[in-house]
């Protein structure tokens, strides 16, 4: 299953690194696309993941901000 985020505050590559490596990490995600321009964020996973889960993993990332798209 595909969810979709927009996550602000990012400024460059190593940004998405970090948010990459983080949202990574949670339970069931089995793979994580961010693109810098535009923020977006596609998180695909075997069930549903909480959204403050994500919201979590990206705030512990940086100083960013995701809200779903």
């Amino acid at each position: 299953m595909e969810s979709s985020y927009t996550v602000t505050g990012m400024t460059c590559g190593h940004c998405v690194a970090h948010v990459t490596e983080e949202v990574s990490g949670l339970a069931g995600v089995s793979d994580v696309q961010v693109t810098l321009e535009g923020g977006r964020m596609v998180v695909t996973s075997d069930a549903p993941v909480d959204f403050a889960a994500i919201k979590d993993a990206v705030s512990e990332a940086g100083s960013y901000e995701v809200v779903p798209a």
